[in-house]
């Protein structure tokens, strides 16, 4: 059989390295990468090798080099989702010479999207294991290139959807002239169950934790026993999710409040989820078996607020038929939650503080009061002292409500929280809109934590629905997907990229001929109108297909969704 084509140029992949040197961060395509000397990395296998024993340790390395391979692979489709198969499979080879792992030279290649089919080899020069291998150990008997080899065969895996594994027939560690991989699927190979067993997490030896020759290792660190570690408050949704220390400290206030009857008030910005602490609180109470009722006091209209808390009887006005229960009745035994308590009308407060003092309500049109057991949880995002000054507030209920506040802090004070939430939202929205989302790509956490979300949880939980329904199934969430017009995205430093001398360079966005800016400058010029038969020309040319489309233009798909959008909404 006839060698490969040559692989394509990597300025692709060139232009998806970015070197951020303003916030100490490196970039491959939204993921965050390091650069590590050698020599660090070999002390790092010898290490491995020394405690663990030298088959834990392949095992181990194949294993990191077989997820680094796996993270590549959604790329490959991403960067080269129109070109031949073997251009698009040769991203993870150039990616590996990109970064500096080993030379990469395809001897032989069949692959064959639609049937499975996957057969290749490879030769590897200049390979950083062999080399590093061979200073530590010398001539080996068996090859050494452990996570080059865990890449090669997860990176195929991924692409090719089926498991695929290599194996390395030659090691310049063993004396070879070059490496040599030969990639075949698994069940071409007559030991693919030994093989296999290489990448399971549960094939370590039982001796591979127990420290070999002089070198110990300390004890690590005991974890927290379980009776010791505090649950999350939850309610009928589920746990409260955060780990920052002002989030800790509004939930320890919450827990010591829970089993008493003392009027809580709940303070903080709108959408930082009130309500949700709220419902832990019940769930947390004696009360949690009995009513939680839950009001608006800002959608009430004013003429119904008193109706509605404390509920009628027949014939109190016009058009009331029947009796009908308040929600402090309907609360009754349980817990009643007052959101926006500084939108309440004045009359309407004098009898919410009778309530307070006396725990009895009169429904509108009564003569007696009515004996109510409720415990009352009441949020505002206003200043009420402020309100009281103003007089929109009455002091003395103030000053009832006032006994136990606990402020529940805005996402931007609590940025250890963002990831974990916003964690817990990909997986709630990619269930609920049966979508397969691979995670965040580490430059959209990093747009996350940089944010400043002044609608707080609620925002995040609309940013996070938005950019599951504008992912690609099976791909990671990017930052044009949270922010697919770009107005709102925090502000990235600027970056360097990789220029084919091998240098680093200011990234350069390709300038317009001149003899085309002179032939557009010498007629009436309609921009908005210019920019539509641009997108329209290139979404025709690629037959739809918006990633190709995208590329030609310069922009990511979702940016160039949205503009369609716009297109043909006006």
């Amino acid at each position: 059989m006839s060698a490969p084509p040559p692989m394509p140029s990597d300025a692709d992949l060139r232009r998806q390295i970015q070197f951020s040197a303003a916030d100490g961060r490196i970039w491959l395509a939204g993921q965050r990468m390091v650069l590590m000397h050698v020599g660090a990395l070999g002390l790092l296998r010898r290490e491995l090798m020394h405690t663990l024993g030298p088959q834990a340790a392949r095992r181990l390395m194949m294993r990191v080099g077989y997820a680094s391979g796996e993270r590549d692979a959604a790329l490959a489709r991403q960067l080269r989702p129109q070109a031949d198969a073997f251009a698009m499979f040769s991203v993870g080879p150039q990616l590996h010479m990109l970064e500096g792992v080993v030379q990469v030279t395809p001897a032989q290649v069949e692959i064959n999207l639609a049937s499975g089919h996957f057969y290749a080899i490879y030769d590897w020069q200049h390979s950083w294991e062999a080399e590093t291998h061979l200073r530590d150990f010398g001539a080996q008997s068996e090859p050494v290139c452990w996570t080059l080899l865990g890449y090669a065969s997860g990176y195929t895996s991924a692409f090719m959807g089926r498991q695929v594994l290599f194996k390395e027939v030659a090691c310049s560690g063993c004396g070879a002239a070059h490496c040599r991989i030969e990639g075949r699927i698994l069940d071409a190979w007559p030991d693919a169950a030994d093989m296999a067993r290489d990448y399971d997490p549960d094939a370590l030896p039982d001796h591979a934790c127990a420290p070999t020759g002089p070198l110990s290792l300390p004890a690590w660190p005991a974890p927290m026993a379980a009776e010791d570690r505090p649950e999350p408050p939850a309610d009928a949704l589920g746990p409260l999710i955060g780990r920052s220390a002002g989030f800790t400290a509004a939930t320890a206030l919450l827990r010591k409040a829970a089993a008493t009857q003392v009027t809580v008030l709940l303070t903080g910005e709108t959408g930082v989820g009130k309500e949700r602490f709220a419902r832990a609180l019940h769930a947390l109470s004696p009360r949690a078996a009995k009513p939680f009722v839950a009001v608006n006091c800002a959608a009430l209209p004013g003429e119904l607020v008193e109706s509605e808390l404390f509920g009628t009887e027949k014939g109190a006005y016009t058009g009331a038929d029947a009796a009908r229960a308040g929600r402090f009745e309907r609360a009754h035994g349980g817990t009643l939650f007052l959101d926006e308590l500084g939108e309440l009308p004045l009359p309407a407060q004098a009898k919410l503080l009778r309530v307070l003092q006396d725990g009895q309500i009169e429904r509108l049109g009564a003569a007696q009061p009515r004996q109510v057991d409720v415990r009352l949880v009441c949020a505002t995002h206003v200043d009420m002292m402020e309100a009281v000054r103003a007089g929109r507030f009455r002091q003395d209920l103030y000053y009832r409500i006032h006994v136990y506040p606990i402020r529940i802090p805005p996402l931007r004070e609590r940025p250890d929280d963002i990831e974990p939430f916003a964690q817990h939202l990909l997986q709630r929205f990619a269930l609920q809109h049966d979508k397969h989302i691979s995670g965040f790509s580490d430059r959209a956490l990093h747009a996350l934590r940089s944010y400043a979300w002044p609608g707080n949880v609620r925002e995040l939980e609309n940013l996070v629905e938005r950019s599951v329904i504008l992912a690609d199934a099976g791909q990671p969430v990017q930052v044009e997907h949270l922010f697919p017009d770009g107005a709102n995205a925090p502000p990235t430093a600027p970056a360097l990229q990789l220029q084919p001398s091998g240098r680093l360079g200011q990234a350069q966005v390709p300038a317009c001929h001149a003899q085309l800016l002179a032939q557009l400058l010498a007629q009436p010029l309609d921009l908005p109108a210019l920019e539509t038969q641009l997108i329209e020309e290139a979404v025709a040319r690629h037959q739809g297909n918006l990633a190709a489309a995208a590329r030609l233009l310069g922009l990511t798909r979702p940016q160039l969704s949205y503009r369609l959008n716009k297109i043909r909404e006006s």
